[in-house]
């Protein structure tokens, strides 16, 4: 074999070899730079999403225990930042006249107030839901 034929040939190979493995690390780039994960909106199909989630479980409510054991508790358990304390009945009276009664109390949950963001935590919990919590942190 002539040695033009000989570097032809490895010339070739050397060429088949570099593209084949460009072409292996572009699929392997690809699959690095697929997305992790996928933002679905509420009320709009959400192809690929195996498991729906329901607030409070399969009946869809959470109790005033559930929503105080997940939501309240850290703060309004021990007075964190001022927080009036679960059954503390003088200090949630006081707050209760402040605001208007437990309306008014609802109200400042829902929109927070202080250190305490809106909805105490619990952005998926309902009206009814908070003033359920409310009504048994306070005694009311």
């Amino acid at each position: 074999m002539s040695p033009t034929r000989q570097i032809l040939i490895t010339l070739a190979m050397l060429a088949y070899w570099a593209f084949a493995a460009q072409a292996s690390t572009r699929g392997d780039l690809a699959k690095r730079l697929e997305p992790v994960g996928q933002v679905c909106i509420q009320g709009k199909e959400c192809p690929g999403l195996d498991v729906a989630a329901t607030a409070g479980g399969a009946s869809g409510t959470k109790s005033p225990d559930d929503v105080i054991s997940k939501h309240c508790i850290t703060c309004h358990g021990t007075g964190l930042l001022g927080a009036p304390k679960v059954g503390d009945g003088v200090e949630w009276d006081k707050r209760t006249k402040e605001q208007g009664g437990l309306d008014g109390l609802l109200a400042k949950a829902i929109s927070g107030i202080n250190a305490m963001p809106p909805r105490g935590t619990c952005a998926d919990c309902s009206d009814e839901e908070l003033k359920g919590a409310i009504k048994k942190m306070s005694g009311l």
